[in-house]
């Protein structure tokens, strides 16, 4: 039997592209990606005020498909025109809340803490993502020529971007990082800084020079650095910022503390995620006590992928 065809619908961004083509690669697809371009004014115009028409967005060229796996509110448009002028079934999924009546998607794809209820709503923990352990895995060697050879263990910071939420400023910067280095003295660590593609290059020089010659800041985006950062790691910090990186470090089973920054506007469903995994015994805060403790591997991609696969085929 051949594999099933499909198309991916994203904005560009780099959290949307992992969580639509890890579902690809977990239902076993074929696929192309394409990035959604609407036109003129309809680029602000919410997805529920916006018919769904091709002449609202820029048209994707594309072979035939089976399946339209979508992410991000401008995807939400051309996801539902495609799949209602599409001459054979197609299965459409949406991966976050679209704002729009939820009939339009054979299946959602929303995390808990969004709190969307439907029958074609699948609820995840976190957010699903393109990181396996087999990847993983196959990249712990890749930092050794980086990391400094001696017997401390390794510990992986791993850095997010400013969002409206949240400020990359200098000051808070060194609060996270000030914290973090009285840490590493108190236990005799060894830092790996891994930066993300939101990471501002003021941010990534900071860390260089406020960390020194000692620990080993990653100065460019490389995802083999961050696979192996975390096969390496005895604890994960992952700032605030980013459920998406939260989650993908909970593939590992490993102790992760989260940074946290001060908000610049209420950050309520950060918090909502946040207590989630806290409660789920994955994250501890920075700044509490040091320790290690288990929690069963959260692979939410795979479990998703699982029960479409079940209903595609029924």
């Amino acid at each position: 039997m051949s594999k099933l065809k499909g198309i991916l619908l994203t904005q560009g961004m780099h959290g949307m592209i992992s969580q639509v083509e890890g579902l690809a690669k977990a239902l076993d697809i074929d696929f192309t990606h394409h990035t959604v371009e609407p036109k003129n004014f309809w680029k602000v115009i919410p997805p529920k005020l916006t018919p769904i028409s091709q002449s609202v967005y820029k048209k994707i060229d594309h072979d035939d498909f089976d399946v339209i796996i979508s992410c991000g509110r401008k995807s939400v448009i051309p996801s539902i025109h495609l799949k209602n002028k599409a001459n054979k079934k197609v299965f459409n999924i949406h991966i976050q809340d679209p704002k729009v009546d939820l009939k339009h998607f054979d299946f959602i794809v929303a995390p808990e803490h969004d709190a969307i209820e439907g029958q074609n709503v699948i609820s995840t923990k976190g957010a699903i993502h393109y990181l396996t352990e087999n990847e993983i895995n196959e990249n712990k060697d890749y930092l050794n020529s980086f990391i400094k050879k001696d017997d401390r263990k390794i510990w992986t910071l791993i850095l997010g971007g400013p969002t409206k939420y949240y400020d990359y400023s200098t000051k808070n910067m060194k609060h996270i990082f000030t914290m973090l280095y009285k840490l590493l003295k108190k236990h005799d660590f060894q830092l790996v800084v891994i930066p993300s593609m939101r990471t501002p290059i003021n941010t990534i020089h900071y860390a260089k020079e406020f960390f020194g010659d000692n620990h080993t800041v990653i100065m460019d985006v490389d995802k083999k650095a961050y696979l192996s950062a975390l096969a390496i790691a005895e604890n994960i910090i992952v700032t605030c910022d980013s459920s998406s990186m939260i989650s993908e470090a909970a593939l590992t089973g490993k102790p992760i503390y989260v940074a946290n920054i001060l908000p610049k506007k209420n950050d309520k469903r950060f918090q909502r995620f946040r207590n989630l995994f806290r409660e789920l015994n994955i994250t501890r805060i920075l700044g509490e006590e040091i320790e290690n403790w288990n929690y069963q591997k959260l692979d939410e991609t795979n479990r998703v992928a699982s029960i479409i696969k079940q209903k595609i085929n029924s």
